[in-house]
């Protein structure tokens, strides 16, 4: 990359896109550092569920967003997730979190929360972050907004591949029930709902590799920067 100007990146789109993925190999690649918002989310879903705090009560879950500190950092060169100090990388992934994280999503003060992390960890810039809201909410002035889109088939299929892979036994139809049901949540809910910046990119990945994905991805990126330090000029 030419000089040493760093921009804010922003990530969006419907689930099992590719956005993490992208988002995590972008970051390498530009030397950046990578905020995955949807497992903060997660991790917040995952203490909701191990506490069993009625996600109803709001005193209950006031209480909860107390106790709850989320980390995001690496082990063995891997980014992971530390809630409360502890890994949660894998739990965070499994079923039972995945049916229940985009209803705690639209809970207005888990949201909130979850926000005013973000944009912290976004203050020195140089930083990809990918969820539903990074380019309309958390970070709508952000140098470059991607929306990532995908048809739904494939979609299903990448993530019923997915957990297959991690030992999970699951059909395609509860996979796709599962994913619709998170697609109308997050696009519905009162609070930041999943929409496109109106400045925003949008790259289908439907028939894109990973690697296609990150080029195109990256090139935007550095076409970004170059008009950015020229402006700076």
């Amino acid at each position: 990359m030419t000089g040493h100007t760093k921009i804010t990146i922003a990530i969006d789109g419907f689930s099992s896109c590719g956005k993490s993925t992208l988002a995590q190999d972008l970051a390498r690649r530009l030397k950046y550092i990578h905020v995955d918002s949807g497992a903060m989310y997660r991790a917040v879903t995952l203490y909701f569920i191990h506490y069993n705090v009625d996600i109803k009560n709001d005193e209950e879950i006031a209480s909860a967003l107390k106790n709850i500190s989320i980390h995001l950092g690496f082990e063995d060169d891997i980014q992971v997730t530390w809630l409360n100090g502890v890994n949660v990388e894998a739990a965070i992934r499994e079923t039972e979190v995945n049916q229940l994280v985009s209803e705690v999503s639209t809970i207005s003060a888990v949201r909130k929360e979850m926000v005013a992390q973000q944009r912290s960890m976004g203050i020195s810039k140089g930083l990809v972050m990918d969820g539903r809201d990074i380019g309309t909410v958390v970070f709508p002035e952000a140098e470059l907004k991607l929306f990532l889109t995908a048809d739904v088939e494939v979609r299903v299929e990448r993530r019923w591949l997915e957990l297959l892979n991690k030992g999970l036994s699951i059909t395609r139809e509860e996979v796709k029930a599962n994913l619709l049901q998170r697609d109308h949540i997050d696009s519905t809910r009162l609070d930041s709902p999943l929409r496109k910046a109106q400045d925003a990119t949008v790259i289908d990945t439907s028939y894109l590799t990973p690697k296609e994905q990150l080029q195109i991805s990256f090139d935007l990126a550095r076409s970004v920067i170059s008009k950015t330090e020229l402006l700076s000029r």
